[in-house]
C-alpha cells in the first residue's frame, strides 16, 4: 500500500480541481460580507450625525437659503459642519441635551460633562472647572424642526443600506449556488475514482473483503465528505471572511479593542485541536463500525433462507446488536463531546467578551474626556453580536468536520491499494495455443495449491480437468483468465506470455461460464450483451437460442427484454445457467472456460448445450472443469489432478484403460448412476 499525503492535503487537492468555482464563490462571498458589514457603520452614522447629531454648535445666519436651514424664534440656524462660505454667520450656539429635553446655549459650550439647567442657566460641570451659560429650553413642536433636515439623509442611508442588502442577497446566491455546485462536482469525482479504482484493485483483495465495508467506503464515507465540501467548508469559509470582516469594523472603530478580541481566534484554534483529539478516536470506531453493519445486514440479506432454515434469527439478531450497541456508544461519546464544545463553548466565549467590553468602556467613561458616542457604542455591540454567530457557526461544525477527515481516511485508504491500470487496447485475437510451463501457485504465498505445473493445449482442442475438491482444478482457470498470476513459471497463448498483456487484454478472447452464474439487474438481453455496443441484439438472441434458452425465454410475458432482478433470484439455477453460456457464446470467444458449468443443470438441459457445444467448439479451445465425467468422454484430452499436480493425462479410452485415478472416479460415478436408477 502506498500513501500520498495526508488526508487534509488530499481533499484539498480534490477541490483545487474545481478551484474556478471556488475562488469565484468566495469572491461573491466577500463581497457580500463587506455588502452586509456596512450595516453597523451605516447604523452609527444615522445616529451619531442625524438621530442625535443635533446636539452640538450650530450658528445663526442671517436668511433661510437651503434645506438644512431651521427657523426658530423667528431666526435662522445652522448646523457647524453644513455652514457654508456663502452664509452670513451672526452668532454662535450651542444645543445640549438635559434628560429628555433640548435647551439652546449661547456660545460655544462644552459636550463632555455633567449637565443641568435652572433659572435659564445652563451648568457644565467638567473635572476641571465649572461652567454655566444662559440658555432656553427648545418645546417639543420647535425641537421638531431642528430634526427635520435629519430626515432626508437618514432616509437616504437606510435606503443606501436595504439596496446593499438586496445586492448582498444576489452575491449570496450565487456563492451559495457555485460552492455546492463545486462540491457535489468535488464528490461526483472522487466517487468515480473510488469506483473505478474497484475494478482496478486485484480479485484477491475482494476474498477477504466484506462486499458490505467496501460498499460503505463508496456510499456512507463519501457522502460524509460531500457533508465536508456542500456544508462544512462553505460554512467555515463564510464564517471565516466574515470575522474578517468584523474585524476590519473593529479596528475602523475602535484599534485597541479589536486588538484584545484577536484572542477569539487562538481560543478557536485550541479548542478546534481538543475536539480533533478525541473526535478521531471516535468517529474511527463510528465509522468502521458502520461498515461492519453494513457487511452484517448484506450478508444477512444474501443468507436469509439459510438464516431461517437453520434457526439462527436470534443469534443473527444478536451479533447485529453487538455491533448495534457499539456504535450506539461510541455515538453518544460523540454527542458529548459535541455538546461540550458547541453551544456551552459559545456562550463562555460571547460572555467573557461582553465582561471586557463593559469593563473597557465602564472605566473610559470614568474620564469625561474619553467618552464615545451612542452611535460607536451601538456599532460596537452590534459588531461583537455579530462576531459570536460565525463562531457558533465554526464550532458547530466540528464534528461534521472530524466525521469527514476520518470518512476520507478511509476512502483514501481504499484508494492507495496497489491496483493496476485498466488497458483495453485491442490485440489481434489470438488462436487458442496454451502452455503452462512450471507453473505454481498459492492463494497466501505459504501453501501452494499448484505445483509445477506444464501442460499445452493446441488451439481448436477441448481438454477437460477432473479431480476432488482442492486438487487445484479451477485455480488453473483463474491463472488463464488472469484473476490471479502465478508465483513461479509461466503461462503463454500462442506463445505469448500472459503477463506482457493488461488482464483486460488476455481475456479480451476468453469467454467464461461459472458453476454459480450471476446475473446483473436489466433484462436477460441486457445481461447477454452487457451492455457492449458491439454486441447487436440479433446476435444475443442468436446466442440464446443456440444454447436452447428460448425454450423458456419464449414462455415470458416480455420474452428476451423481461426483467431480470439483482442475482437472477427469479430464475431457476438452470435458466440463469443457460442465459450466463449465451452471455459467453454471444463474445464468440478463441478460448471458452466451462468452470462445472453443467454440474447445476438437469439432464435434459445438460443435452441441449452439449449439442450446441459440437457446433460451438469448431475453431474455439475449449477448457471443461468437469464434475460429471460422463460429459467429457468425447474430450481432446483430460487431465486428472490431485493435491495441485498433473496425475494423468489423456483421453477417455486411454484413462479408462490405465485403470487409475481417473478410472476409479468414472467407475464410482456409473455405479451412482446405476444404483440411483435402480432406487428408481
Amino acid at each position: 500500500m502506498k500513501t500520498k499525503g495526508s488526508t487534509e492535503r488530499r481533499l484539498f487537492q480534490y477541490a483545487l480541481q474545481f478551484k474556478k468555482k471556488i475562488i469565484l464563490g468566495i469572491v461573491f462571498l466577500m463581497i457580500a460580507t463587506a455588502l452586509e458589514l456596512a450595516g453597523p457603520l451605516i447604523a452609527k452614522t444615522i445616529i451619531d450625525e442625524h438621530i442625535v447629531g443635533i446636539e452640538g454648535t450650530w450658528f445663526e445666519v442671517s436668511d433661510n437659503n437651503d434645506r438644512n436651514t431651521v427657523e426658530f424664534n423667528d431666526s435662522y440656524y445652522k448646523r457647524s459642519d453644513r455652514i457654508e462660505n456663502e452664509d452670513i454667520q451672526v452668532s454662535k450656539n450651542t444645543i445640549l441635551q438635559i434628560g429628555p429635553s433640548y435647551y439652546l446655549v449661547d456660545g460655544d459650550v462644552p459636550l463632555l460633562g455633567e449637565r443641568s439647567f435652572e433659572d435659564d442657566t445652563v451648568t457644565v460641570i467638567s473635572q476641571s472647572e465649572e461652567l454655566t451659560f444662559p440658555g432656553q429650553k427648545i418645546s417639543v413642536t420647535d425641537i421638531y424642526s431642528f430634526f427635520k433636515p435629519e430626515q432626508r439623509p437618514i432616509f437616504m442611508l437606510l435606503g443606501l443600506y436595504v439596496g446593499l442588502l438586496l445586492i448582498a442577497a444576489v452575491f449570496q446566491f450565487y456563492k451559495t449556488f457555485l460552492l455546492q455546485k463545486a462540491s457535489n462536482q468535488i464528490v461526483k469525482k472522487m466517487r468515480i475514482d473510488v469506483f473505478e479504482h474497484t475494478q482496478r484493485i486485484p480479485i484477491n483483495y475482494y476474498v477477504d473483503q466484506p462486499a458490505g465495508k467496501i460498499v460503505a467506503r463508496i456510499t456512507n464515507d463519501t457522502e460524509a465528505i460531500r457533508d465536508l465540501y456542500e456544508r462544512v467548508l462553505s460554512i467555515i469559509i463564510t464564517s471565516a471572511i466574515y470575522m474578517a470582516g468584523i474585524f476590519v469594523a473593529l479596528f475602523i472603530l475602535n484599534a485597541k479593542l479589536a486588538v484584545w478580541f484577536l484572542l477569539l481566534i487562538p481560543l478557536i484554534i485550541l479548542w478546534m485541536k481538543f475536539y480533533k483529539f478525541f473526535g478521531t478516536k471516535y468517529n474511527k470506531v463510528i465509522r468502521s463500525t458502520i461498515s461492519e453493519i453494513n457487511g452484517k445486514i448484506n450478508e444477512a440479506i444474501q443468507g436469509m433462507t439459510i438464516i431461517q432454515a437453520f434457526r439462527r434469527e436470534e443469534k443473527t439478531k444478536e451479533e447485529f446488536e453487538e455491533l448495534n450497541t457499539r456504535h450506539f456508544k461510541y455515538q453518544r461519546k460523540l454527542i458529548k463531546l459535541s455538546a461540550l464544545t458547541s453551544f456551552n463553548l459559545v456562550n463562555v466565549f460571547r460572555n467573557i467578551a461582553f465582561v471586557a467590553f463593559i469593563w473597557y468602556f465602564g472605566s473610559a467613561s470614568l474620564d469625561l474626556n474619553t467618552m464615545i458616542s451612542i452611535g460607536m457604542l451601538y456599532a460596537i455591540v452590534d459588531l461583537l453580536t455579530r462576531l459570536f454567530e460565525p463562531v457558533n457557526d465554526i464550532v458547530n461544525q466540528l464534528p461534521l468536520l472530524e466525521q469527514a477527515r476520518v470518512a476520507g481516511t478511509r476512502v483514501f485508504a481504499l484508494m492507495d491499494i496497489d491496483g493496476e491500470e485498466v488497458v483495453q487496447d485491442p490485440i489481434k485475437r489470438y488462436k487458442g495455443n496454451i502452455e503452462f510451463d512450471n507453473v505454481s501457485f498459492a492463494y497466501d504465498h505459504e501453501e501452494y495449491v499448484l505445483k509445477d505445473i506444464s501442460l499445452s493445449i493446441k488451439a481448436g482442442e477441448t481438454v477437460a480437468f477432473v479431480g476432488h475438491t482442492g486438487s487445484g482444478k479451477s485455480s488453473i482457470m483463474n491463472l488463464l483468465f488472469r484473476f490471479y498470476d502465478p508465483q513461479k513459471g509461466k503461462i503463454t497463448i500462442d506463445g505469448f506470455d500472459t503477463m506482457e498483456w493488461s488482464r483486460q487484454q488476455v481475456r479480451s478472447h476468453m469467454g467464461i461460464v461459472l458453476q454459480d452464474p450471476f446475473l446483473f439487474s436489466g433484462t436477460i438481453l441486457s445481461n447477454v450483451t452487457m451492455n457492449d455496443p458491439k454486441i447487436s441484439r440479433e446476435r444475443a438472441i442468436e446466442a440464446l437460442k443456440t444454447v436452447g434458452a428460448d425454450r423458456f425465454i419464449e414462455k415470458l410475458p416480455k420474452k428476451y427484454d423481461e426483467k431480470v432482478t439483482e442475482g437472477g433470484s427469479t430464475y431457476s439455477l438452470g435458466e440463469r445457467q443457460l442465459i450466463s453460456f449465451a452471455r459467453a457464446l454471444a463474445f464468440d470467444p478463441a478460448i471458452l472456460i466451462l468452470d462445472e458449468a453443467t454440474a447445476n443443470i438437469d439432464t435434459e438441459t445438460e443435452n441441449v448445450i452439449q449439442k450446441a457445444l459440437e457446433i460451438l467448439k469448431k475453431g474455439r479451445t475449449t477448457l471443461v472443469i468437469a464434475h460429471r465425467l460422463s460429459t467429457i468422454q468425447q474430450a481432446n484430452n483430460i487431465f486428472v489432478l490431485e493435491h495441485g499436480k498433473i496425475i494423468e493425462e489423456g483421453n477417455h479410452e486411454a484413462l479408462i484403460a490405465e485403470k487409475g485415478t481417473y478410472y476409479q472416479m468414472y467407475k464410482m460415478q456409473q455405479g451412482i448412476s446405476q444404483n440411483s436408477s435402480n432406487v428408481g
